[in-house]
């Protein structure tokens, strides 16, 4: 099929990175490797940090300029499918619902999610598009039981499907596992992730008489703060990194014995799947999304969310049982590589959209 692809939050070209765009650039890699067409259908980025009317007027008018664009561009030979990346409250889809209706295309979103505690806070009329969308919707992608949950509660007569989260693994391989080295990947900002920084600090603390070292990839505009928050442990303990590219990660994480990253209201976290393909177990709070990417007890150890306590020790049990360190590592590789890799990714994405949209869909 030709697909029309969008993501309102944050175009796959965008220069910034982050695993929303991270997301945006898989699904379209996976919807490629299983033979369409992707056209990135419009740049426009809908995201609004509060609910003001003067913001998201002018974010309508673009989108009426843009509708005018697309009309023209596909007056002649339409998309077949029209796939919404990451639509919710702050980022509706103001272009594919009327595009899919206007063309009568089906129409797909990823990631859609709806919360009725913005209903009423400003938020009401996106609100009301997301419901449009969701309820258009040949399916709904779900990455977490609790999106999908919150999708039916809301809008019953959605159709919704699990999609776990997925990544390209090819680029992991397995790591030497230096059982002392600590890695963690995230950017330096402030809200949840200075919070996963702030907690990781506080647990090292309380293990800082063991034999351990930390490596941080990442940066942004809270480098001062983050590095104050580690400060105390001298320059030979923790290592910074900066930002780096997907390669260097990937060497980084190979050089790795443990993943530590406590995934504060993480809505589940690539870097979780990027570091268990390289055969990383993993140490988070069984919170948010996270449950959804690290396999408890399995590929990794999941604490009660906000107990430092449980997290430090944690970590220490990974640093010295070995064994289970070796049996969690072996789990995780095989878990990404076989269960959320590219390729079964575009196999489950292909398997979903056949059955709503149905084989002749594809064949005519």
């Amino acid at each position: 099929m030709k697909i029309a692809f969008y993501a309102p939050l944050k175009p796959p070209g965008h220069p910034v990175p982050s695993g929303d765009r991270l997301m945006a650039r898989q699904i379209i890699a996976a919807l490629e490797m299983a033979g369409h067409q992707l056209e990135v259908a419009s740049e426009l980025r809908s995201f609004t940090p509060t609910p003001e009317a003067g913001p998201r007027t002018e974010i309508v008018r673009q989108a009426e300029s843009e509708l005018a664009r697309l009309r023209g561009r596909w007056q002649s030979e339409p998309p077949d499918l029209w796939f919404t990346y990451h639509p919710y409250y702050k980022t509706p889809d103001l272009l594919g619902p009327r595009i899919a209706r206007e063309i009568g295309i089906p129409y797909v979103t990823a990631e859609a999610s709806y919360s009725r505690r913005h209903d009423a806070n400003g938020w009401g009329e996106n609100q009301r598009l997301i419901a449009d969308a969701v309820r258009l919707a040949a399916v709904n992608l779900c990455f977490t039981e609790r999106d999908r949950i919150g999708l039916l509660d809301a809008i019953p007569d959605g159709r919704c499907e699990r999609f776990p989260p997925f990544i390209d693994a090819a680029p992991f391989t397995r790591s030497s596992s230096d059982p002392q080295r600590l890695i963690a990947v995230a950017m330096l900002r402030k809200g949840d992730k200075f919070d996963s920084y702030t907690m990781l600090a506080s647990a090292l603390d309380l293990i800082r008489d063991r034999d351990w070292t930390l490596t941080i990839i990442g940066d942004g505009p809270m480098r001062t703060e983050v590095r104050s928050l580690f400060s105390a442990f001298g320059e030979n303990r923790i290592i910074w990194s900066g930002e780096r590219s997907t390669p260097e990660i990937a060497a980084e994480l190979a050089t790795a014995g443990l993943y530590v990253w406590p995934g504060c209201n993480e809505a589940y976290g690539l870097a979780y799947l990027e570091a268990q393909a390289a055969s990383l177990p993993v140490v988070a709070q069984a919170t948010a999304g996270v449950p959804e990417v690290v396999m408890a007890d399995k590929t990794g150890l999941l604490t009660p969310e906000g107990d430092i306590e449980a997290y430090a020790d944690a970590i220490a049990q990974l640093l010295h049982d070995q064994n289970r360190r070796r049996a969690m590592a072996d789990a995780a590789y095989g878990f990404v590589h076989q269960e959320r890799s590219l390729a079964a990714a575009s196999r489950r994405l292909e398997t979903i959209l056949r059955q709503y949209l149905g084989d002749t869909y594809y064949e005519r």
